[in-house]
């Protein structure tokens, strides 16, 4: 699957990950419907690291035209 193809999917709540990351990556997520101090929060990408926890992610180009995404 493309980006464009899995981003509806991580807006409806899926989890979505590259075939091409050979590390401990296990999937993104996106998170949105949050508040800090009763402001809204602007929606932002999670990515789960096996032994590491979560971390914000951000796609590179490479993660944007790549055509190996799947949902996890």
């Amino acid at each position: 699957m493309t980006f464009e193809e899995v981003l509806p999917k991580l807006k409806a709540g899926q989890r979505a990950v590259r075939g091409g990351w050979g590390g401990g990556e296990e999937y993104i997520t996106l998170v949105s419907g949050q508040s800090y101090e009763s402001i809204a929060v602007t929606p932002y990408f999670l990515i789960k690291v096996q032994g590491e926890g979560y971390s914000v992610w951000e796609p590179t180009g490479c993660d944007a035209l790549a055509t190996d995404w799947t949902l996890v």
